[in-house]
């Protein structure tokens, strides 16, 4: 098999869909020798926030002279990207060594059991687990979970060091559709006598990680308890224990970006305490401080303003207003947006409705994209239009300013396909 070849291969498993267990994944793994013993993970969940926190972990670490490895989704520029060693893609022979040899397994997974066809998120996961367990190991493995945690692909390792992000409302049809269901399921990131990290506010979800740590004998350590940031403008403190960092401030753009950083900086003091890492904290800040991360509130062009962000659900869409107000001063833009399917799309728009001109709508080309037209009849926008090609659409722009958004899996099109 060539590239072409192995990508076409995983990317047919999407026609099985989302199978949620870790039944398939235990059992390839096994005949894999279980690669993912080897490693020194670390587990970040969440609702939002994950990739960004992951980032500023593998940046301060690559800083302190430690090889990272990170497993992030969705990709927005290059398939590879899903599996990075430094923060630089692996190679496409990589990957065609990988395929080789999860391919088999995949096969025998169908033949010898019942569990049915491996997944395109299982193939991917195993894939990454044999290249930092056995290809190419490394000190540390960041891994960001896909959806949730109990059933999540991801959830067959012992992580050193676990992080949850957040908890928010988000694929309610497989998680649950309050907050306290979808804690139940992410809180199972907690593991027995293992550091965590978390920035949970919903009361009802807030109680569950509490309990769950208790009854795990987990070290909890919480956002706003015992972790705290004071924010001056783009700058801000961050205080945990006797430790207090001053005048950090992030490429990254917005106040939910500090507390991700903030996460990381605990987890990066909670290894190094532990003598796991010997951290040099100022290049551990130069590490945080320079992190940037495609796809997230990112300005791709300024004349006409044009920002791409992958906000996909109610949080993230409000923390992108925020940020646009707060940081770029602008009270309004036109906004092109498409989404996936099984999004609270009237409510994320509404939201979106306090700074939008005129809202474009539009889809692209991905087995889980809503129909345009679907949106469009949905949503209660006075001044909406349909947009055919947003390829076309964006290129020829010429309005005060655009944010396209709606999406990750949009963004990675949008950003494939347009030169800005």
């Amino acid at each position: 098999m060539n590239y072409l070849d192995s990508l076409y291969w995983i990317h047919e498993r999407t026609k099985f869909g989302i199978k949620p267990g870790v039944k398939r994944m235990e059992w390839m793994l096994e005949r894999l020798n279980n690669p993912q013993f080897n490693i020194n993970g670390i587990h970040v969940g969440g609702t939002n926030g994950k990739g960004s926190t992951v980032a500023y972990l593998r940046s301060a670490l690559v800083d302190n002279g430690y090889e990272v490895g990170t497993f992030t989704s969705p990709f927005i520029e290059t398939f590879n990207e899903r599996i990075s060693l430094n923060g630089v893609p692996i190679s496409d022979d990589e990957i065609v060594e990988l395929v080789q040899r999860v391919k088999p397994v995949s096969e025998l997974l169908e033949v010898e059991t019942d569990l049915g066809t491996a997944t395109e998120f299982e193939i991917i996961t195993t894939m990454m687990f044999l290249y930092f367990g056995e290809l190419h190991p490394v000190d540390f493995v960041v891994i960001e979970a896909g959806l949730g945690i109990k059933n999540d692909s991801t959830n067959v390792f012992k992580p050193i060091l676990s992080i949850l992000t957040s908890i928010g409302l988000d694929h309610t049809d497989i998680l649950g559709d309050t907050y306290a269901d979808i804690a139940r399921d992410k809180g199972a990131i907690v593991k027995p006598e293992t550091p965590v990290i978390y920035a949970v506010k919903n009361e009802d979800a807030l109680h569950i990680i509490r309990e769950l740590v208790e009854q795990q004998s987990a070290d909890g350590i919480e956002f706003e308890r015992d972790i705290s940031i004071i924010s001056e403008d783009e700058e801000f403190t961050y205080r945990y224990k006797d430790y207090e960092l001053e005048t950090l401030m992030l490429n990254m753009l917005g106040e939910h970006q500090k507390e991700n950083a903030a996460l990381a900086i605990t987890a990066l003091i909670e290894l190094n305490e532990a003598g796991i890492v010997d951290l040099d904290f100022n290049k551990m800040i130069d590490g945080i401080e320079s992190v940037t991360w495609t796809g997230r509130i990112e300005q791709v062009k300024e004349s006409p303003l044009m920002i791409v962000d992958g906000a996909h659900n109610n949080e993230s869409i409000e923390a992108l207003i925020e940020t646009i107000r707060n940081y770029y001063h602008r009270d309004k833009l036109d906004v092109l947006f498409a989404a996936t399917k099984g999004k609270p799309i009237t409510s994320m728009v509404d939201q979106l409705k306090e700074i939008t001109d005129t809202f474009y709508v539009t889809d692209f080309d991905f087995h889980k994209a809503l129909d345009k037209q679907t949106i469009f009849d949905e949503i209660k926008v006075d001044d909406k239009v349909l947009v055919d090609d947003c390829v076309r659409f964006i290129e020829n722009y010429e309005g005060e300013g655009l944010l396209i958004t709606g999406s990750l899996y949009f963004i990675s099109e949008v950003k494939a396909k347009v030169t800005f």
